[in-house]
């Protein structure tokens, strides 16, 4: 999954606690094999999310974990402009 975030006006450090707070959780999750985020160099209120689930299940029960909804739902969402969300999955070569 990834997600490209864009923070409010005044918000980007806000949203920067919050991530630094949230990502060693979401990192420690069983069905987790990556989890980034960054922050853009230049354009400093644009958040990039990559994250690699086990499956679809993963991907579910991650957004059910406590940090996901205390975090993420109850503390940044408020404090985006936009988020926009793709999912993808691993292109194998015959």
């Amino acid at each position: 999954m990834c997600s490209s975030d864009l923070a409010r006006e005044g918000e980007a450090d806000n949203v920067l606690a919050i991530v630094r707070k949230y990502l060693p959780q979401a990192q420690q999750e069983p069905w987790v094999h990556a989890f980034r985020i960054h922050r853009s160099v230049t354009e400093p209120n644009k958040f990039f999310f990559y994250e690699v689930f086990r499956d679809e299940e993963g991907f579910a029960s991650h957004q059910q974990t406590p940090h996901f909804k205390e975090l993420i739902q109850g503390q940044a969402l408020a404090k985006l402009v936009r988020r926009e969300r793709t999912q993808h999955r691993f292109a194998m070569a015959a």
